[in-house]
């Protein structure tokens, strides 16, 4: 599993953060017991649904590499991943994912000056399971947790290098490449972190200083990773398409398409100006509803290049409006995050179930998901306020470091997080649209940093606290 369980001294003859335990077997079974339960913890969502969760995007990951065409926004590398598991309903997949998280966390609290607790860090999961999107988002099968875990395994290359061995280093860097090839977002918000992690290295930030070799070697591998992937599995030397025109959506509902049509229509040259009573200013309704104009003028790949002319038209006309509304897509994407999973949209992921797997078509409409149509907002009403008050109480600590005694290496992870919520908003929000699914998917960190805070804090310095 990779836990380190006999909690060795010394790899590369520097030393161990952590405690050490006087019965290696005994850790060992300790280790295997809290990981089994972090893992089956991780899956209740999924089990209790009697399927892996699906998306209404699932159908198009799994059948890119079937096809072997590259689909708008569906990673074709991702969806190679999720075929793996087809021969037992994709259960493997999740199960990879909970593990990944699993193996993630305690690593983490390892370089934190926590390492060697099994117990410890199946608390810790445990209240992450009950308070955020983590069991929703390991147990369901979109990229969506690679978010996570590309944050972490970004933070445990930069800060924790001297305490990994070197096979650790090479599976965080393969976590990252295989997480910016399976989602475009995930891509741009490594490169924002590294950056931004570069940034930190010239600034008078009390922080470790970054190991950023490896880090930025990760993040570039995952950049040719992208394209390279699509030409194996699809035939084409390509980044994931789509991005125009989820810009577009974007524009959409900020009201800058119809404000541009109402100045320039009538105009041959433009179609959408025959469809300029249609437009529903919402994303979703101009990227999925059927009855969409962006449907009428042919889809995705046939109106794009309207769709660039217009974006670039409408820099140069309107560049106050891109900039008001783009900030505020991404302040107001920053605090969206309640968690969510769909149950009355599902039908492009029920077709392809339906067309490519028919054997676990049965199975799959059998589950809650399908036949009851279960609404999970309740949990938000826990969810919602825990994000809130981690991300202050995150905010606090960073702010008063010096009266709390924060060691550097929780300094570090709370600004990374900090760093990656940032870059995740603006990407997501400026580039899509506001979704509570795109910061959920992150937002269960701040939680876990907190815990990691108060948990070095009671055991370290326990007069303090």
């Amino acid at each position: 599993m990779g836990f380190n369980m006999t909690n060795i001294e010394v790899v590369g003859r520097r030393p161990l953060a952590g405690r050490r335990l006087s019965d290696p077997s005994g850790a060992v079974v300790a280790w295997i017991a809290a990981a089994a339960v972090m893992i089956a913890l991780m899956l209740v969502p999924a089990v209790w649904n009697g399927f892996p969760l699906i998306f209404p995007d699932t159908g198009g990951y799994f059948t890119a590499p079937m096809v072997r065409e590259l689909a708008n926004g569906r990673s074709a590398l991702y969806g190679l991943f999720l075929n793996a598991g087809i021969p037992y309903a994709f259960w493997p997949c999740v199960v990879a994912q909970a593990a990944l998280m699993t193996w993630l966390f305690a690593v983490t609290l390892r370089v934190n000056g926590l390492g060697g607790r099994p117990w410890l860090t199946l608390g810790i999961v445990v209240l992450l399971c009950l308070a955020t999107s983590l069991p929703w988002f390991a147990g369901q099968l979109m990229p969506d947790i690679l978010f996570p875990a590309m944050a972490l395994s970004l933070y445990l290359l930069a800060y924790g290098d001297a305490q990994l061995a070197k096979w650790e280093r090479w599976f965080l860097a393969a976590v990252v490449a295989f997480a910016m090839a399976s989602h475009m977002a995930a891509a741009g918000m490594a490169v924002a972190v590294v950056v931004a992690l570069a940034l930190t290295q010239i600034t008078k930030l009390a922080l470790p200083r970054a190991r950023l070799a490896f880090a930025a070697g990760a993040v570039a591998g995952g950049i040719l990773l992208c394209p390279v992937s699509n030409l194996i599995l699809t035939g084409q030397f390509a980044f994931t398409p789509g991005g125009s025109s989820f810009l577009f959506g974007r524009l959409v509902e900020d009201g800058i398409i119809n404000r541009y049509l109402a100045d320039h229509c009538p105009d041959d040259t433009v179609q959408l100006c025959q469809y300029k009573g249609e437009i529903q200013e919402d994303a979703d309704s101009w990227l999925w509803w059927g009855g969409s104009p962006l449907y009428k003028l042919g889809g995705w790949e046939a109106y794009e290049p309207e769709a660039k002319r217009i974006i670039a038209a409408t820099l140069h006309e309107y560049p106050l409006k891109h900039a008001t509304t783009a900030i505020n897509a991404a302040i107001s994407q920053f605090f969206t995050f309640e968690t969510e999973i769909g149950v009355d949209d599902n039908q492009p992921t029920l077709w392809a179930f339906e067309q490519f797997i028919p054997r676990l078509y049965p199975a799959l409409l059998a589950a809650r998901q399908q036949a009851e149509r279960f609404d999970v907002s309740p949990v938000n009403t826990l969810h919602r306020p825990v994000a809130y008050l981690s991300l202050a109480a995150l905010a606090l600590a960073l702010i008063f470091q010096r009266r709390l005694g924060l060691p550097p290496e929780a300094r570090a992870l709370g600004l990374l997080l900090f760093a990656a919520l940032a870059a995740n908003a603006v990407i997501c929000g400026v580039f899509s649209h506001p979704v509570d699914r795109y910061q959920s998917r992150l937002v269960m960190l701040a939680p876990f940093v907190v815990a990691i805070i108060v948990a070095r804090r009671a055991i370290h310095n326990p007069q303090a606290s």
